[in-house]
């Protein structure tokens, strides 16, 4: 009975909803600035054309890609909620710079955003390793429902912020603005579980370590199923940035779009998440995702399906999108279960996974714009459910009939007590 009390309940110490705070400050610079349309918007209100905007926002989102080049240093000299407190400071205050500046494509500009969404990416990896410590497979659960649901909640409350203020014409506040979304609520971290304390063996012990966990985590025949769950198509939520580009020929309005790929849209994929969090954890991590990850597929058929009708597409992309929601915080309990403990190199192994999850984003949006100039627009969302469903098929079957106990970093138990 204790057995059944410790999966199932999540420790009030471990505090798993303070995650939905805690990524706050990568959400505002990352999918409100950058990626959430804000910066796009006051490019074009300043004249700067279309191409130009996307080529800058696109070196903006590199960091996103790219951080695990930087995020060891989490795992390293002070705490990760120190880490988590250095970089959204620093983000916070080179993007409040940055925004006071009247001509935002100007060098100085995006240089200093550009430095900022750097920084902002070690609130990521130390989020992760915090994460990867959590003890109860609950607190996991629950912790990477309310980490996706704080991410997207966030960002999309920066845009609907920032834009108007910036329509107001003082600079100066629109960048206290940002850097107050960004900073204030990074001091949660104060709150969040004690962390375990810094190793302070010699540099060749603590590599040794290192290199132990990352063979614990990598170089074994049962990450290969998780490194392919990262990379395979389902659950990408692809469809969402180009749902949008075939609407019309469902009839459906610009209003309605609009409304739709907006803060609609934007509380369907929160609530989805948050949803994911009252999901028994019984059943492990990978076979519940990629079970959503089917629904996921479902909800697409309806848009492949169904006639070319307004209602059609406002069901199907409402279905579509909650689902991608729940799939996001599933994708991340998926991750840690990946990471197994999170050890001395929690913060790096984590963003090298979550980096993989990055990979399927972008070659199925390729993959989808390919087969709707190819067949209609009804190709779009058949391209992802099919390819979803076969590989995701494939994948679950293979779970399914894994034994639970043989999970990835379970070897993390012997080094840690080694």
């Amino acid at each position: 009975m204790a057995k059944l009390d410790e999966r199932d309940s999540a420790s009030p110490r471990e505090r798993p909803w303070i995650y939905g705070l805690l990524i706050a400050p990568s959400a505002v610079v990352a999918n409100g600035v950058i990626q959430g349309g804000a910066l796009s918007y006051m490019l074009r209100q300043q004249g700067v054309s279309i191409g130009r905007t996307a080529s800058l926002v696109t070196l903006l989102a590199l960091p996103t890609s790219l951080y695990f080049l930087w995020s060891p240093i989490t795992d390293f000299f002070v705490r990760r909620r120190t880490w988590l407190l250095i970089g959204a400071v620093l983000s916070a205050v080179l993007m409040t710079v940055a925004l006071s500046e009247h001509d935002l494509a100007s060098r100085r500009a995006i240089t200093l955003i550009l430095i900022s969404a750097c920084c902002s990416q070690l609130v990521v990896s130390s989020c992760g390793g915090m994460m990867g410590a959590l003890r109860l497979e609950r607190s996991k659960r629950v912790a990477g429902s309310f980490y996706q649901g704080g991410s997207l909640g966030f960002g999309q409350a920066s845009v609907s912020l920032l834009i108007p203020l910036y329509g107001l014409g003082k600079h100066g506040l629109l960048g206290l603005a940002a850097g107050a979304m960004v900073v204030l609520p990074a001091l949660f971290a104060l709150a969040a579980p004690p962390q375990e304390e810094v190793a302070t063996a010699g540099f060749g012990e603590a590599m040794d370590h290192l290199k132990s966990e990352f063979g614990a985590t990598f170089l074994r025949w049962r990450a290969l199923p998780y490194t392919l769950t990262m990379l395979f198509p389902m659950c990408s939520g692809s469809a969402v940035s180009l749902l949008p580009g075939i609407a019309q020929d469902y009839g459906v309005s610009p209003h309605q779009i609009a409304w739709m790929n907006g803060m609609v849209g934007a509380l369907l994929t929160a609530a989805g998440s948050l949803a994911a969090s009252l999901l028994p954890a019984r059943a492990r991590a990978s076979v519940t995702y990629l079970t959503l990850g089917m629904v996921n597929a479902g909800t697409l058929c309806i848009l492949w399906l169904g006639p070319l009708r307004p209602w059609v597409y406002l069901s199907g992309a409402t279905l579509y999108l909650f689902t991608v929601g729940a799939c996001y915080a599933l994708f991340t309990a998926v991750v840690l279960e990946f990471l197994g403990r999170s050890g001395k190199s929690g913060s790096s192994r984590y963003s090298i996974i979550n980096s993989l999850g990055n990979v399927p984003v972008i070659y199925m949006i390729k993959l989808e714009g390919m087969g709707g100039n190819r067949w209609g627009p009804r190709a779009v969302p058949a391209t992802e459910a099919v390819l979803s469903a076969v590989g995701g098929g494939a994948l679950l079957l293979y779970f399914l009939l894994r034994k639970r106990n043989e999970t990835v970093g379970e070897e993390l138990k012997e080094i840690e007590t080694a």
